[in-house]
């Protein structure tokens, strides 16, 4: 596999790991904690996290989709299967992933961001954080099986 290739399955690696890191911090620690606060104080702090983390989290997002194009094309155009298999798998999670926040998670952040900007509670505040929480272990083995996946890339060679 080509320097290219390598160097783009690792900048991927670090993307991806960084939300790798925030999904399995969110699926160990955050649901958990939430569970036991009132619904008026974890709509707020979800609200707020969301306000932040939508703001910030799409460009390590991006640049690891990104990568995982570069890479899963820099090892098919030299000849490494095996890489652009890897590289392959990885691009095809993180895909899934962007589908399946884009679908459920990013409504329920938006929500929680207006109203906690608002200071107001949703009605429904624990019903969307149940449904947010719902596909967080799914988000954070896909991010798993990425970062994985960029790894055993950038080492095929």
């Amino acid at each position: 596999m080509n320097a290219f290739a390598t160097i783009a399955a690792l900048t991927g690696v670090l993307a991806a790991g960084i939300i790798y890191g925030t999904d399995v911090f969110c699926a160990l620690v955050q649901r958990p904690a939430l569970a036991r606060l009132d619904d008026a104080t974890m709509a707020a702090a979800m609200g707020r996290v969301h306000q932040y983390g939508d703001r910030r989290l799409p460009a390590p997002g991006v640049i690891g989709i990104l990568a995982a194009v570069a890479a899963t094309a820099a090892a098919t155009v030299s000849g490494s299967p095996a890489s652009a298999t890897a590289a392959g798998i990885a691009l095809i999670a993180t895909l899934i992933w962007l589908g399946l926040y884009l679908r459920v998670a990013a409504p329920i952040n938006q929500a929680l961001t207006a109203a906690a900007i608002a200071h107001v509670t949703p009605g429904n505040a624990r019903a969307l954080q149940s449904r947010w929480d719902s596909i967080i272990a799914t988000r954070a083995l896909l991010m798993a099986a990425a970062v994985a996946g960029l790894a055993v890339s950038a080492a095929a060679h």
